[in-house]
């Protein structure tokens, strides 16, 4: 089985199949996601210590941290669809 690979920054990457959303921290909803994240051992930190900018909710409930902004990984994420297509 293939996965595709979606590169999240500072080579770290996630399967893109598994990607829910991705979205900004900076809400009061989402910093809650990430702390009951956290709490529940479901938190990935892949900003090597870097400013959070994006949250990347999985399907297994798991939430990741990356350095990248949400916008960018976004369009990494459509040019990843649209090779898949071809």
């Amino acid at each position: 089985m293939d996965y595709t690979l979606l590169n999240i920054g500072f080579g770290s990457s996630v399967v893109a199949e598994r990607v829910i959303t991705i979205v900004s921290p900076n809400s009061a909803p989402m910093k809650r996601l990430k702390d009951e994240a956290k709490e529940e051992k479901r938190l990935v930190d892949a900003t090597h210590g870097r400013r959070t900018r994006s949250m990347i909710i999985m399907d297994s409930n798991h939430v990741v941290l990356s350095a990248i902004q949400a916008e960018t990984i976004s369009q990494r994420f459509d040019t990843l669809k649209d090779v898949e297509k071809t």
